[in-house]
């Protein structure tokens, strides 16, 4: 499988390309971290930089098992740095390194050093080194492949499918770049998936968080999966719980939920008061990082459509812009998402479908409730009155918009 440009992410790197910054990348495991650092290499090696300027560090790799203490990896990197050249070094899935934040900061002191890291982890800058690196570093948050960067994965024989049935492929096979080797719908990419699955939870949150019940997480877990788009707390979930003869409160349902996040599995998205512009604390919404995964693991039903292409828009949303709500109007109104870059909102409603007049005027009434000139936005699957404008609200079809270019 040729590896799929990674364009808006490489890009990235390049702007930050020597500055006396430490690059961050995060994302869930098997995002394609480790394929980015590799194509920005290959480009640092076709634009002048020598391979000896380039030290690259897998720490889920076994050949460097002995790194993983941090006092070994500092001799390891100042072994092998060239003291009269720009040094290039990579540090994937650093979380495995117990006081890698120490070796990072002793490295940036030095001119020569142009740095990298990766993790699969949110609290990888939410903990000491976020502390420690104050105003010293930039992150970029990578996700799985996009619904645009999958269709220019797929294999020149896929070019006779239809728009629908490439959708169809991306919401059975996952949007994780490596599933595209296996073929479309293959035992061995749903194999691959579970493997994913699996290692998040007993890696990314089990270990991490010295999880007991283990069972009790993989319920928390399903019940997100079955509400994604569906407004939650930890006292919610632990009431369903308890009701249906399980032993747990509160307490532990929010610590569960925290580390699932933490590990990118799923995505929080808070509710946003438009008219007050105030954030509310209570009964967010949660999304998952890949629908395959998630119809993997629990069963769907046709009611789950329109809560699935919800889910596809936020994702594309967290893609396209720094911050995505819930909007909240008044006391009981929402529209399904508040897009905000550099304090500017963009609103956008999400339906299956609105050729039915009575659902039309449903979906676009909480859009006409916001008594702004900020852009505003119906996304839906119909094909007829797809690209129309009701009074400055403008309707798209949703799989033609996640084809366009990443930018608003």
């Amino acid at each position: 499988m040729n590896r799929i440009e990674r364009t808006d992410y490489l890009e990235w790197l390049i702007k930050w390309k020597d500055s006396q910054i430490i690059k961050v990348v995060t994302g869930v495991r098997r995002c394609g971290k480790s394929t980015l650092f590799e194509i920005f290499q290959d480009y640092l090696l076709q634009n002048g930089v020598d391979r000896s300027q380039i030290i690259s560090i897998n720490f889920e790799d076994l050949e460097f098992e002995d790194l993983l203490d941090y006092r070994s990896l500092y001799q390891y990197v100042k072994e092998r740095l060239l003291p009269d050249r720009k040094n290039y070094l990579f540090l994937d899935e650093i979380q495995h390194v117990a006081g890698f934040e120490k070796v990072v900061d002793s490295l940036f002191l030095r001119d020569n050093c142009d740095i990298y890291i990766t993790g699969s982890n949110a609290w990888l800058m939410s903990g000491e080194l976020a502390t420690l690196l104050t105003g010293r570093y930039v992150e970029l948050e990578m996700m799985p492949l996009s619904f645009k960067e999958f269709c220019k994965g797929l294999e020149s024989e896929s070019s006779h499918f239809s728009l629908d049935e490439k959708m169809s492929l991306y919401m059975e096979t996952g949007s994780f770049p490596y599933v595209l080797k296996y073929g479309y719908g293959e035992r061995e990419a749903k194999e691959y998936m579970e493997g994913i699955y699996h290692t998040i939870l007993l890696n990314d949150v089990v270990r991490r968080l010295r999880v007991s019940d283990v069972n009790m997480l993989e319920a928390v877990t399903k019940f997100l999966m079955h509400n994604i788009g569906n407004r939650t707390s930890p006292a919610t979930i632990a009431n369903t719980m308890v009701s249906g003869g399980k032993r747990t409160d509160q307490k532990t349902i929010d610590r569960y939920i925290r580390g699932l996040t933490d590990s990118l599995l799923f995505y929080e998205a808070r509710r946003y008061n438009i008219k007050g512009k105030q954030f509310l604390t209570t009964m967010n919404k949660y999304y998952v990082c890949d629908i395959a995964m998630r119809n993997m693991l629990v069963r769907g039903r046709d009611a789950d459509t329109g809560h699935i292409l919800e889910n596809l828009v936020y994702l594309e949303l967290k893609r396209r812009y720094r911050e995505v709500y819930v909007g909240q109007i008044g006391s009981g109104g929402e529209v399904d998402f508040v897009a905000m870059e550099g304090g500017e909102p963009v609103y956008f409603q999400v339906a299956q479908s609105t050729l039915d007049e009575g659902v039309l005027m449903r979906e676009l009434a909480p859009l006409r409730q916001i008594n702004d000139n900020y852009p505003k936005y119906l996304l839906t699957l119909d094909r007829v009155f797809d690209d129309v404008s009701y009074e400055g609200i403008r309707k798209k079809n949703v799989l033609q918009w996640m084809l366009e270019d990443l930018k608003p």
